[in-house]
């Protein structure tokens, strides 16, 4: 009797063994293994071989058993964060499509400081559901004793929406983030209509000088102006066509790429349509047009048009926010582009409207793409 019960309690153990390694995934539409795997932080094999029976064509609401890699970090990520991290000011859960910048700015710190304080960051990432130290901006030195500085208090000011102008132009002018903007303002999220009036909270000293700043009498007005010019003019990347360069207004190259990318991979999920350039659907071409076109970049609209625009660079030498172009379907010209979001050990993951998925993340290391492969384009300079 004692023997059948140790046997059963063996197998038991083991079960709920087996249970804590794996995570079980619901499919949606849309995704494929490599948006998977990126998703929890796992290779495409390794999902592979714990799931040898699933078919080659995911299907829509199937189940698959996704490696449970934070069971097994879990002590040493603690023992090293411990270890590098001497004051914080407390944690954040990673939430779906976070980029590191975007969490420095909600936190006021620099990438470098979240990149010490989580070492992992470098060789891991970033990972849905991940909770990250946030350091403290008051780390003083040995002896000094720390002085913390008290929030300035926050005032709302309004804006109104005129003709031509963008989110990021307009989150520009107040120093915000896109995200930040949107978050403040909820429904010009999808659309940003001419006239809608805006309401914008900062701190009281960054509200007042924006407000001395638009005040200055019109002789001083051109001083202003002009200085601030050449104070910007080292920080604008730009998009070479046809030899020639378009300024592109922006205040750091890599800030900029970050939110490409982060715009981009917003419309996950949704469906293609030709011609499209919306929400509601778009094709390949028209989601490079609107993602650009959204930090005040104009694009060509066709792919074989955004295909000459740029500097061609070595596919191992692509680089985030490069495009990416192929000959599908036996062409003999581009037809089809996506963005580079990644370019690890010669494997090159990109974002692209799909005809048989939609907005999707896709790799070269697809024998599709492999084929198809036709160049890189560096259109930020």
């Amino acid at each position: 009797m004692v023997y059948r019960l140790i046997i059963v309690l063996f197998f038991f153990g083991f079960g709920a063994f087996a249970q804590d390694n794996f995570i079980k995934h619901k499919i949606s539409q849309g995704e494929n293994l490599s948006v998977i795997a990126k998703k929890y932080g796992v290779k495409v094999k390794e999902i592979a071989d714990a799931n040898p029976n699933a078919p080659k064509i995911l299907k829509l609401n199937s189940v698959l058993l996704i490696p449970n890699k934070n069971k097994s970090t879990t002590k040493a990520k603690t023992k090293t964060v411990e270890a590098v991290v001497n004051n914080t000011s407390g944690s954040h859960e990673v939430l779906s499509k976070e980029t590191l910048w975007g969490i420095s700015k909600k936190y006021n710190v620099s990438v470098d400081q979240l990149k010490q304080a989580n070492p992992l960051l470098e060789t891991e990432g970033l990972k849905v559901g991940q909770q990250i130290v946030i350091p403290s901006n008051n780390v003083a030195s040995n002896d000094k004793p720390v002085i913390q500085e008290i929030a300035s208090p926050e005032v709302e000011l309004i804006r109104e929406v005129k003709t031509k102008e963008t989110k990021y132009g307009i989150s520009k002018e107040y120093g915000i983030s896109v995200a930040e903007l949107e978050r403040q303002n909820p429904l010009v999220k999808r659309k940003m209509p001419v006239g809608y009036v805006l309401k914008i909270r900062l701190p009281k000293e960054k509200a007042d000088a924006i407000q001395a700043s638009k005040i200055l009498p019109e002789s001083n007005e051109n001083v202003v102006s002009s200085s601030t010019q050449i104070a910007e003019s080292t920080a604008i990347p730009e998009i070479k066509r046809d030899s020639t360069y378009i300024k592109v207004p922006t205040g750091s190259h890599s800030e900029l790429i970050d939110q490409l990318i982060a715009n981009a991979t917003e419309n996950i999920g949704t469906r293609y349509r030709s011609g499209g350039t919306t929400k509601a659907g778009f094709d390949c071409s028209g989601l490079m047009f609107c993602t650009f076109g959204n930090f005040d970049i104009k694009l060509p609209r066709s792919s074989i048009e955004q295909s000459r625009i740029g500097t061609k660079v070595a596919s191992d030498e692509a680089q985030k926010g490069d495009l990416i172009f192929f000959k599908t379907n036996g062409r003999r010209h581009i037809n089809h582009v996506g963005m580079v979001v990644e370019n690890i050990d010669g494997e090159i993951k990109f974002v692209h409207s799909s005809t048989h998925g939609g907005v999707i993340i896709s790799s070269t290391k697809e024998p599709y793409y492999t084929r198809s492969f036709s160049q890189v384009n560096r259109v930020l300079e």
